[in-house]
């Protein structure tokens, strides 16, 4: 089969990497330059690629199309595609034809994501299970797919996939099936994606529960309206058994799954909205045979992947949190809400056409000072001028921290999570949140 491969980024290269050791001819089109460290995997296993253009002769020669999830269907070269009625998957689709006869964890959800995967995949590893992580986060579906192939003595049936995943990436799913999905949260995000409605997002976000049985499992969130209320009114759609958590599950620090208790305070997942996270972690190991004592293992012995409530350091009786990839305004909820000192806040970036609403009553009562770190800070301080509080100005990491640093005091924290995008004065968010640790490592 011939088969043509758009983007080449980590989910096209692995995508390429499976597709070219499953027998097809593979050819990889990018638009964009191709990065050399793909480039490199790309020419190691003989696959043939273009960089800087689309050759529409040569793509629409094609039997199958994969796209990579960052190529929108309004592009030319997808309506050409389409035009000629071409089929067309993503690589999580191509993953799932050759792991039919493993576990699958399949998780999605506008905020919480990354924490929840690699929660999930940890309980897994450190209990023993021959558990593999990637998707949206890590390595992509189809790389670890090839991977395995490779490993002695690991048949398919005894591998477990632990798999973060995106609407974009479920927007191009047919049969993919997981043993077990979680649909965390849903909150307005890449609107421009879905034509701006919400409803369309909300669709994209409930396909990873589409092709389920009821011999799977669905794990949701029993307080989220934008879900409650897809279920309500598509009360056909879900046919997996349903396990919901609610906030009456996590109390005083404890998260109470089908009955046990598990103790969160000696952890280092703070917060309510980690406490959900992890509950809905409990439920997939239980429901594919991990113990409590497994679990609670696992929950002990956790450290959350960094520029997320990431601790970096406590100077002087003040502590320093990175919370870097708090892009839009509800993960910043979630980090005001999960501490209880004294906040200096610094926020600020790209703004995405923040409303701050929801934000208003913690920084009222939580937040003591606001550091702006961005190019164009005037929407965050028109917003918070009237609480009294002091607002600074900083146009990069080190300034923000010495600034954060004059505002501080022993006993309280100073939290970077922003709220808005990193494009303005940093790459993109780790580059903002390693900055930002740096900065803070040269306190004295």
């Amino acid at each position: 089969m011939r088969i043509i491969i758009l983007g080449s980024g980590e989910s096209g290269t692995g995508a390429a990497i499976l597709a070219k050791r499953m027998g097809h001819d593979v050819f990889v089109s990018d638009k964009s330059p191709i990065q050399a460290a793909y480039k490199a995997t790309l020419e190691e296993h003989g696959i043939l690629y273009e960089e800087g253009v689309h050759s529409m002769e040569t793509i629409l020669l094609a039997d199958e199309v994969i796209k990579s999830p960052g190529i929108p269907e309004k592009t030319e070269v997808m309506k050409a595609i389409r035009a000629k009625g071409i089929p067309v998957i993503g690589e999580i689709e191509l993953g799932f034809r050759f792991t039919q006869n493993a576990r699958i964890v399949a998780i999605t959800g506008s905020n919480g994501k990354t924490t929840t995967t690699t929660l999930t995949h940890h309980l897994f590893q450190s209990a023993g299970v021959n558990v593999f992580m990637g998707g949206n986060v890590g390595d992509s579906y189809a790389a670890l797919v090839a991977a395995a192939m490779d490993l002695p003595n690991t048949p398919e049936n005894e591998r477990t996939y632990i798999l973060e995943i995106s609407s974009f990436q479920l927007d191009d799913i047919q049969a993919f099936q997981p043993d077990i999905a979680m649909l965390l949260n849903i909150t307005p995000d890449h609107l421009d994606r879905y034509d701006y409605q919400m409803a369309n997002y909300v669709r994209s976000k409930f396909r990873i529960t589409q092709n389920q049985t009821t011999e799977n499992h669905l794990i949701t969130n029993a307080d989220d309206l934008e879900i409650q209320g897809f279920m309500h009114h598509n009360p056909g759609f879900i046919k997996a058994q349903l396990e919901q958590v609610s906030s009456s599950d996590l109390k005083d620090g404890f998260v109470t799954v089908q009955g046990h208790r598990y103790d969160m305070r000696p952890t280092s997942l703070k917060g309510p909205h980690n406490r959900f996270n992890a509950a809905c972690a409990i439920h997939a190991a239980l429901q594919l045979g991990l113990t409590v004592e497994q679990i609670e293992q696992g929950l002990r012995t956790f450290t959350p992947p960094p520029h997320r409530l990431e601790l970096v350091a406590q100077v002087e009786g003040i502590t320093w949190i990175n919370d870097s990839k708090a892009t839009n305004v509800d993960s910043v909820f979630y980090a005001l809400q999960a501490i209880d000192t004294p906040i200096v806040w610094i926020a600020g970036g790209t703004d995405k056409g923040n409303d701050y609403t929801p934000l208003l009553s913690l920084v009222q009562t939580r937040v003591k000072a606001l550091v702006c770190m961005g190019l164009d800070n005037e929407k965050l301080k028109t917003v918070f001028a009237s609480f009294g509080i002091p607002i600074r100005e900083a146009k990069s990491a080190i300034e923000a921290v010495e600034q954060a640093q004059q505002l501080a005091q022993n006993g309280d924290t100073v939290l970077l999570s922003p709220a808005c995008a990193s494009f303005d004065l940093f790459k993109n968010y780790e580059d903002r949140g390693n900055q930002f640790r740096t900065a803070v490592q040269t306190i004295k």
